[in-house]
């Protein structure tokens, strides 16, 4: 194994990230609105992760986190947004957002992160 696989699972999953779109694909799992919707059996859930960190990373660090719930990984989307430039008012300098990278992970059917 390389020194990236034995990295400890909270340096490469940064924390959560709940929004308004987070939350509703963490509830499609429960749609019952259309025929689409109703295809959508696993849940997914949207985690702030190192921006160097590749998918099997990911999807071994959310299974060694949330091991007591049995939870199984199916698959890792990954998502890299842009820093963003600014004018900082009053100011000549000009500033920028950090860049941040998003993992969508959708969970194995019957597997969820809330009680």
């Amino acid at each position: 194994m390389n020194q990236k696989n034995q990295t400890n699972a909270y340096a490469i999953v940064k924390r959560r990230y709940i929004t308004e779109k987070s939350t509703v694909l963490s509830s499609l799992k429960d749609a019952k609105s259309n025929a689409s919707l109703r295809r959508c059996e696993s849940p997914k859930y949207v985690f702030l992760v190192d921006p160097t960190a590749n998918k099997s990373q990911i999807a071994n660090a959310i299974e060694e986190i949330y091991k007591a719930r049995g939870v199984k990984v199916r698959a890792v989307n990954t998502i890299i947004v842009k820093p963003k430039h600014y004018n900082q008012r009053g100011s000549r300098n000009a500033g920028r957002s950090t860049l941040i990278k998003k993992a969508i992970v959708t969970l194995a059917n019957g597997n969820s992160l809330e009680d």
